[in-house]
């Protein structure tokens, strides 16, 4: 079966009104094996959907992060809504203490409700 048959979603970055798209800048900033990782990770959530731990956890309405493991046994996530058939990467963190930072956890809530209200 192609994908154009299976119960797929499209991934999106969100948009600042600048044009630009923090997800991907961060994840550039990573070496090309940690990229590969953190794509199959989406990849694995975009088919998938809706996936479960490991590979996503929900952690508020509409709002869930993408876990993934990268150099040096770093914690990668990627907060993630869902509109209209697209999961949209909101916003991405190293993850260094068992609890979500509260500014991250804030940036990702205020992405999240403004792509729910059709933002851009």
């Amino acid at each position: 079966m192609d994908l154009t048959q299976r119960n797929v979603f499209s991934v999106s970055y969100f948009r600042q009104s600048s044009g630009k798209e923090p997800v991907k800048d961060w994840i550039r900033s990573f070496s090309k094996n940690d990229r590969k990782v953190i794509g199959e990770d989406i990849k694995a959530a975009q088919l998938r959907w809706p996936a479960g731990m490991p590979i996503v956890k929900k952690v508020d309405t509409d709002l869930w992060e993408v876990r993934s493991t990268v150099s040096h046994d770093q914690r990668a996530r990627i907060f993630v809504t869902v509109f209209d058939r697209d999961i949209v990467l909101l916003h991405g963190f190293i993850k260094k203490t068992s609890k979500i930072p509260l500014s991250d956890l804030n940036v990702a809530k205020r992405r999240r409700d403004l792509v729910q209200r059709g933002y851009p």
